[in-house]
């Protein structure tokens, strides 16, 4: 048995979250590896509708360990307020079913009002960040000024460490006119972090290899997308973190991580939340049919996504520099009724043609595509769990599409509701 690595192969939003808590069956630990929660996933469970951020989404599954690995950032507050609110849906959720890595890293206040502050301040520049402190978290764990889980159980011997955090953030302030930070707030926080927190701590690579020697599936559960990966996506409007497969070894100390089947959630046609470039988006009637009938609002900012054709060259390229070894093709029902379909196969950028997205800012902003027209279907795919369900045109699309990813699709999504896939290949057999 493999254990398995779940990556959105877009701009994030991809319904990783459906297909996770899916796979969960099958697996016995579920492991959140980077990203905080500005991540967003819906569940949709016998009609309850469970909205996660932080937690993994094996969480709301009884049986099973959910963990959270040191690649994540994590605001305490967050952490326990999607605790309660969970729990006041009836999920049970206790040392016994949730592990914290231990040196995992903290999101604090400090880390959301500079985000803020910045997003303001830069005005047309701005990036489309949550406003939830995760890339000013991550600048402080490289810059070595961060706080981590472990640190809560040594509040007394912090003061130096506080004050140096202080030091860098109160200069920053001071440049944005906001009034500086004091050390006492601060460790009051720390005392109240290390209550939610603690009793969750653990050294979670051990945990890890205890459940690999021990035989039991591991699903790796990614936030985002490729193309929102601080080294491979549409820079600089991305997130802070690596969010490839191979940071699944590192977001957790689990080395072996990196040799998990890499599955690439990729919806049937394209979304994106916020700014950056877009070359298949459609600000017309196609593209409003889109969002309608997709629901496509953020979970975590409530934004409108923008929506468009699906993008095979892009996601070609993601698959590659994601190490992804199949697809699962999610929300495939919103296509239902539409008389013809277009896929991207390249672009145009100043006269040279291209197979991929180039790397440069203005290149990516002046990419025309080039499209690929498929016929429509007029039946219904919603709730299919069957090739034999499908309408013949809503087949040849998923061929097309395996054919220009160069990949197999594993996995087709028909509906929000959780047994509604067909299953072709099961990821944990390889």
């Amino acid at each position: 048995m493999a254990n398995v690595s779940v990556i959105g192969a877009q701009w994030g939003d991809e319904g990783k979250g459906k297909i996770v808590d899916w796979l969960s069956a099958r697996a016995e630990v579920v492991v959140r590896f980077q990203g905080g929660h500005n991540a967003g996933h819906t569940l949709v469970i016998d009609g309850e509708v469970y909205k996660l951020s932080l937690l993994p989404s094996g969480i709301v599954r009884e049986g099973k360990m959910s963990v959270i690995g040191s690649g994540v950032v994590i605001d305490p507050d967050a952490f326990a307020s999607e605790v309660e609110r969970l729990q006041g849906q009836g999920v049970s959720i206790t040392p016994r079913n949730l592990a914290i890595a231990e040196n995992a890293c903290l999101i604090l206040p400090l880390h959301g009002e500079l985000d803020r502050l910045r997003e303001e301040a830069a005005g047309a520049g701005k990036i489309g960040t949550t406003g939830r402190g995760i890339g000013p978290a991550y600048e402080d764990k490289v810059g070595r000024r961060a706080i981590r889980v472990s640190d809560l159980r040594h509040l007394g011997e912090l003061e130096s460490r506080i004050e140096r955090l202080l030091t860098h953030h109160n200069a920053l302030r001071q440049g944005f006119g906001a009034d500086p930070l004091e050390a006492g707030a601060l460790k009051d926080m720390l005392a109240r972090a290390a209550e939610k927190l603690l009793p969750f701590a653990t050294p979670v690579w051990r945990l890890l290899e205890d459940a690999r020697k021990s035989g039991k599936r591991i699903l790796f559960e990614g936030a985002q997308g490729v193309l929102l990966d601080v080294d491979h996506g549409t820079y600089p409007y991305v997130t802070s973190s690596n969010t490839v497969a191979g940071q699944a070894a590192t977001g957790t100390g689990m080395g072996k991580a990196g040799a998990a089947y890499g599955l690439g959630i990729v919806k049937a046609y394209t979304t994106r939340v916020g700014s950056g470039p877009f070359p298949t988006e459609l600000t017309d009637e196609i593209g409003q049919r889109l969002g309608e009938r997709g629901h496509e609002f953020g979970t975590v900012t409530g934004r409108q996504r923008r929506c468009g054709w699906f993008d095979a060259a892009l996601v070609r390229q993601s698959l590659l520099t994601a190490g992804i070894d199949g697809v699962a093709l999610t929300k495939l029902d919103v296509l239902d009724g539409m008389k013809e379909l277009k896929v991207c196969t390249g672009y145009e950028v100043d006269g040279e043609t291209y197979d991929y997205l180039p790397a440069g800012m203005l290149e990516q902003e002046r990419a025309r595509p080039f499209y690929e027209t498929l016929a429509g279907w007029e039946g219904s795919t919603a709730g299919a769990r069957s090739w034999a369900q499908l309408p013949a045109e809503a087949v040849k699309y998923v061929r097309r599409i395996e054919e220009l990813l160069d990949r197999p699709v594993v996995l087709v999504s028909t509906s929000p509701e959780r047994e509604d896939v067909i299953l072709m290949r099961d990821p944990f057999e390889g």
